[in-house]
């Protein structure tokens, strides 16, 4: 059970900085840290520089927390409006933080709990434009040592400094920390092929009984046995079976090679078509 949580951001990081804000009408007693008290709850960690990369990050105090999650801006190139949640990682290579062919550790059943309570939260504000997406696990840093994840406000300068997005993530948080619990009855699984924003795991996410932790996309290259086993890995939680997107692969060839890869290994698999939503 995760009780002591700690929210970490950039103070170059306007989106980072708008969410902590926000989320500081949160805190029972804003004075005394969370590690001192016998109840559930977060501490802030605002970094000087970019959160991406591990040498800019004091592990000694990252080691003393349950679970770490990175408030964060998000980038794209089409600047759409989003809110993100995502796992850091290098599945492949780290051109942004992390080291190659390694991934964080993160929780199936934290992350689904956040997204369903980020979907709920973002209809009764009524944010129709904006995108609420799991991404696909990328970029830095490496946390190895305590479960983590990003929620990252997208696109563009507006939207990283907009209050009402940063009310709605830090509310979002505050929720999803209160009132978090290991539930058995949930599946466990990690995710391959697809593209980076998950359209088919999203709905898996929010609407079945499947926890999903990371997602390796099919747009990275071939998916491999290391990268497989590295996602079993790095979950916190014992993993049921892997899910496909079985449209979501460049060709047959390299499904056939997942499948093959998943069954020499005795890890069950299902397509996104066979998850009840």
């Amino acid at each position: 059970m995760y009780r002591k949580f700690l929210i970490v951001a950039s103070k170059k990081d306007k989106a980072g900085i708008n969410i902590t804000t926000q989320l500081s009408q949160f805190r029972k007693n804003p004075l005394v840290s969370v590690l001192q008290k016998d109840e559930k709850g977060f501490d802030f960690y605002l970094v000087d520089d970019e959160i991406l990369y591990n040498k800019n990050l004091d592990m000694e105090k990252i080691n003393k927390y349950d679970f770490i999650i990175f408030a964060s801006r998000h980038s794209s190139g089409k600047g759409e409006k989003a809110i993100t949640i995502h796992t850091p990682g290098n599945p492949r290579d780290a051109k942004f933080g992390g080291e190659p062919g390694k991934i964080s550790k993160t929780s199936a059943l934290f992350l689904k709990q956040l997204f369903e309570k980020l979907n709920a939260n973002a209809e009764k504000h009524l944010l129709k434009e904006y995108d609420i997406t799991m991404e696909a696990t990328h970029h830095g840093p490496l946390i190895e040592t305590k479960p983590c994840l990003f929620i990252e406000i997208g696109s563009t300068e507006f939207e990283y400094s907009d209050r009402r997005i940063g009310f709605i993530v830090a509310k979002t948080l505050s929720d999803a920390i209160d009132s978090f619990r290991e539930n058995p009855y949930n599946e466990i699984a990690i995710a391959l092929g697809g593209p980076h924003y998950c359209p088919n795991f999203n709905k898996i996410q929010e609407k079945s009984n499947v926890a999903i932790s990371h997602v390796i996309p099919s747009y990275i290259g071939e998916i491999t046995e290391a990268m497989i086993l590295e996602a079993i890995k790095k979950t916190e939680e014992e993993i049921d079976f892997a899910i496909l997107d079985w449209k979501g692969f460049k060709n047959s060839e390299e499904r056939d090679k997942v499948v093959k890869i998943l069954e020499k290994n005795y890890i069950p698999w299902k397509k996104t078509s066979e998850i009840r939503k």
